[in-house]
């Protein structure tokens, strides 16, 4: 870690005596004062000089009458004064001495530019001589003509001279590199504080030793990784783990984001690459972090362009850098990117990006860590076990989990509490995962029975199968873009799909048509987002994962991650209309047999789904030992307090059924107001 910068001569500069800015610029001001004190002076000088100066304006028709009476001096004669440009010329001379007085009167007579002859005359014949004379030189008329130009870029230099400075800066280190150096005083990560991602630090470790000590791996011949590339899901902690190796290490630490190397102009990303390795040399050994690399170090070949695109060239000078004939040792990159299938193969081949650090999502042990690591800086309550909360949130990610506790303090400051209790934490977690609850939707009685007997169906279905996750909660309060939400959650971490699960998870998911279909006997757009994850889910495991019998194990397709324009322009379908059609129907036949199943489980226990259905109206929201209970035994050994409707509405309609067919009975215990 590089060492903070000694204050420069400036900044040790003492102010001044009137306790003013040392910074201030008394030079720029006082040549300011100057130009103008110069500008000034000329002007006055030009308009009154030393002819024209300090003379009475004497009007054309007095002057004749001073003329007609002898009363001009004769001695001093009379100047004919013209100004080089001027319409006009002047007559300047001396009034006769009054009496008393030493000298007479200096006057200045305006006349025409072509002097009138019987003036002239009559000047002459009074004995007057007349001396031609010019008031000013061409110079001083060019100052008097350009002159208020001159004031003007003077005054607009000095208010926008700053601005003019940094304009001129910027113009120069347009190509400069954007790299921001990380001093070790403001970053106070360590690798204490990343947690869930052991392996990682376990990879990322041996950097920081190399750099303390190079020795210990060179007398092996050990060569230390040039590039490392940590790869991962969005929100699993990549930056902070680069962020940490750069509280470890003590060597300099520059941080770019890939997007800082693309510009509008050609050659620019180019040339803040090699500026950015040449500082990276200057302070070797350092480390260099490059954020969201994908942006800079995308598949050559994959768009409309050609091979001269601005983000190649940058490319291509990040990879001759990287290991080129003018590679030094040193200078160890790190780069982070949650899409490592669009990046350039030549940038993943030994000697650039030599390993790859996989920072997956963390597991429960990793979950319960991150929690406890956010958990320093909130008040939790007495008894609040956060293995619990780690075990309730699979799949979540660092900053999920992040998110968890900041929602939990949210939420629980909102209720006046003094510290953060289960509830609260119960609540987060839902919130950031399916939503916040919008009890505020107005929904008529007739969707609020309907959205019951939709979830009830998939209650009652995943209950039923044995494949599919434990049930966790069921509820008919709006939440998110959806009118109700059933929550399943795995037991522990689950990182494949078998299967029998993806077929029970085919009728868990069609179980709310049947099951609405059942009370209505009417469809609604209801289930368009079950249909979407059913479609979805068949057709990956007819065209990805090989769980067709008729299909067999081949892959039909290129999956969608894979999106470039112009990656497989004018490339058709790598299987024929034949077998396009086979998968349809082996799709098709997917969902209407998980469809089947479905509707075989309700028409079963259909007394059972009315139970579950009226429940949900009675309570709105009932978890999975409730369901269970009622599945097993018609009713609930405990069940929640009920719900009191925070505004007005009028009871719902009765559960319809067809003849034949019976409404359960009121579930034991059951009481308070309707939701």
């Amino acid at each position: 870690m590089s060492q903070p910068e000694s204050p420069s001569p400036k900044q040790n500069r003492p102010p001044n005596g009137n306790g003013g800015d040392p910074n201030f610029n008394w030079r720029g001001l006082m040549l300011f004062a100057i130009a103008i004190a110069m500008i000034g002076g000329a002007y006055v000088f030009n308009k009154g000089g030393p002819i024209l100066g300090g003379s009475q304006d004497l009007p054309y028709p007095k002057f004749l009458e001073l003329l007609e009476g002898d009363k001009i001096d004769k001695e001093k004669g009379i100047d004919l004064v013209s100004e080089p440009g001027s319409p006009t010329d002047f007559l300047t001379g001396y009034k006769r001495a009054e009496e008393g007085k030493p000298i007479g009167e200096k006057f200045k007579t305006q006349i025409n530019l072509q002097f009138d002859p019987y003036l002239k005359w009559k000047i002459e014949e009074k004995g007057i001589k007349v001396t031609p004379k010019s008031d000013s030189s061409p110079w001083f008329a060019a100052l008097n003509i350009f002159m208020p130009l001159l004031l003007f870029l003077v005054i607009l230099y000095f208010f926008f001279r700053q601005q003019i400075r940094m304009a001129g800066k910027g113009a120069m280190n347009f190509g400069k590199s954007k790299a921001r150096m990380l001093s070790r005083d403001k970053n106070k990560i360590t690798f204490k504080d990343v947690a869930g991602v052991e392996e990682a630090k376990e990879e990322v470790q041996e950097i920081v030793e190399f750099l303390s000590d190079p020795k210990k791996f060179q007398k092996l011949g050990g060569r230390i990784p040039k590039g490392v590339l940590m790869i991962g899901p969005p929100g699993t902690g990549k930056t902070l783990l680069a962020r940490a190796i750069a509280g470890e290490a003590d060597v300099p630490f520059f941080s770019i984001s890939g997007s800082d190397f693309v510009e509008m102009f050609v050659g620019v990303g180019a040339s803040r690459v090699r500026d950015m390795f040449e500082q990276g040399k200057k302070s070797a050994p350092c480390l260099i972090f490059i954020d969201e690399i994908d942006a800079v170090g995308r598949h050559r070949g994959h768009g409309m362009g050609g091979g001269h695109d601005e983000r190649e060239q940058t490319l291509n000078a990040l990879l001759v850098e990287m290991d080129g004939f003018d590679t030094q040792e040193g200078v160890i990159i790190i780069a982070a990117t949650n899409r490592a299938d669009v990046l350039d193969p030549a940038l993943l081949r030994p000697g650039r990006f030599d390993r790859q650090v996989t920072v997956s999502l963390p597991d429960v042990k990793g979950r319960e860590e991150i929690l406890a690591v956010h958990a320093k800086k909130v008040k939790l309550a007495e008894g609040v076990d956060l293995s619990i909360v780690a075990r309730g949130t699979p799949g979540f990610s660092g900053a999920e989990l992040a998110n968890v506790i900041n929602e939990a303090a949210l939420i629980a400051a909102r209720r006046g509490l003094k510290a953060i209790t289960n509830d609260e934490f119960e609540e987060a977690r839902d919130k950031v995962r399916w939503g916040r609850e919008r009890r505020s939707l107005a929904m008529s009685d007739k969707e609020k029975v309907s959205t019951a007997w939709h979830e009830a169906g998939h209650a009652l279905v995943s209950v039923l199968l044995v494949h599919t996750d434990p049930l966790h909660k069921v509820t008919i309060i709006p939440r998110g873009s959806a009118l109700g939400v059933t929550m399943s959650l795995p037991v522990g971490d689950q990182y494949s799909l078998g299967k029998k699960e993806a077929l029970d998870r085919l009728a868990m998911t069609a179980a709310g048509r049947i099951a609405e279909e059942l009370y209505t006997h009417d469809l609604s757009t209801g289930a368009g987002m079950d249909i979407k994850q059913m479609t979805r889910l068949a057709r990956k495991m007819v065209c990805e994962w090989g769980m067709s019998e008729k299909m067999g194990m081949v892959e039909y397709g290129k999956n969608d991650d894979y999106v470039f324009l112009g990656s497989n322009l004018g490339q058709g379908r790598e299987y024929s209309e034949a077998t396009a059609q086979q998968i349809d129907i082996e799709v098709r036949k997917l969902c209407d047999d998980a469809y089947a199943r479905a509707l075989t489980l309700i028409t079963d226990n259909r007394d059972k789904l009315e139970i579950i259905a009226k429940a949900l109206l009675e309570f709105e929201t009932l978890d999975g030992k409730q369901i269970k209970d009622i599945i097993e035994t018609g009713g609930m050994q405990f069940p929640p307090p009920p719900v009191a409707s925070k505004r007005p509405r009028s009871e719902p309609p009765p559960l319809k059924r067809e003849e034949g067919t019976t409404i359960a009975p009121d579930l034991p215990g059951l009481s308070g107001a309707p939701a």
